[in-house]
């Protein structure tokens, strides 16, 4: 199931995309798209319900990101070999991992901010991981069993200030609007194969970004019992796990976005995404 919340930010309504993409509204059923709704349970309750029933939402309204409780906002830093090669980087022999701030959590098409001294805003496509039950020291084999589903993910990053200011990696990627998620939430079941789906981005239209989570040197399943043995992994939290190369700073020369720019991004079955980058 692909599910959404829609509407004014701050105002959103719980909804879901039928077979046919018509976005229903779920209000009259859940009260938001949180932990009740994506977890085991939850998704076993909606399984039963028949969408074409539920009123149908008019027009193209805002999507906000696509479920509510995220505590916990990981990244894993250099999970394709290629993108470490043009980041002049080593592959890595232990999943890197850092955290984006819950305050840059972003709709999937809101603008992005443009920090006031940032020189170098670059671009990453990712999947990310929604936990859906809890996770302590996961063996590798029960890893997948607390996935509730897949999103779209923007890594936005400030290279300045991710790799020049101190080499602090949170300090590049978790200012305000650098994580926009969606537009859906698309439950496990959804999902035959999170290691064989193809991921783009352009800018302005121009191709940037062409890869397939089947190069991740670290699959989902390694990413989610690595991390669960370094914190608890609660419900809502989300990992994003690497990005393919193409990123900005690798070009040659290196090309950063700029106030005006459009990005759009996608990935096989999650949906798309589009920001203007905007002045702060």
């Amino acid at each position: 199931m692909k599910l959404v919340r829609y509407g004014k930010e701050g105002y959103e309504k719980p909804g879901a995309i039928d077979a046919g993409g018509g976005l229903r509204d779920l209000s009259s059923l859940v009260e938001d798209i949180d932990v009740s709704v994506f977890s085991p349970e939850g998704q076993r309750r909606l399984a039963a319900l028949d969408l074409r029933s539920l009123p149908r939402v008019s027009g193209e309204p805002r999507l906000g990101v696509p479920f509510v409780g995220i505590s916990k906002f990981i990244g894993i830093g250099l999970n394709y070999a290629d993108h470490a090669a043009e980041s002049n980087m080593p592959v890595p022999k232990e999943p890197i991992m850092f955290l984006k701030a819950t305050t840059s959590i972003n709709g999937p098409n809101d603008d992005v901010k443009m920090p006031p001294h940032s020189t170098k805003l670059d671009w990453e496509v990712e999947l990310g991981i929604v936990i859906g039950s809890q996770a302590r020291y996961v063996p590798l084999e029960r890893a997948m069993r607390h996935v509730a589903g897949y999103v779209l993910i923007n890594d936005v990053s400030e290279r300045q200030f991710q790799l020049e200011r101190g080499s602090q990696w949170d300090k590049g990627k978790g200012c305000d609007t650098f994580g926009p998620i969606g537009p859906y939430l698309v439950t496990a079941d959804e999902i035959a194969d999170p290691q064989k789906l193809s991921l783009w981005l352009d800018v302005n239209g121009e191709a940037m970004q062409r890869g397939s989570t089947s190069t991740m040197v670290f699959d989902c399943r390694q990413i989610v019992s690595y991390c669960s043995h370094y914190m608890t992994l609660r419900p809502g939290d989300v990992i994003a796990t690497g990005t393919p190369p193409g990123v900005g700073m690798g070009k040659k020369p290196p090309r950063f976005l700029a106030v005006g720019d459009v990005v759009t991004l996608g990935i096989e079955g999650l949906g798309k995404q589009r920001q203007r980058i905007v002045a702060s």
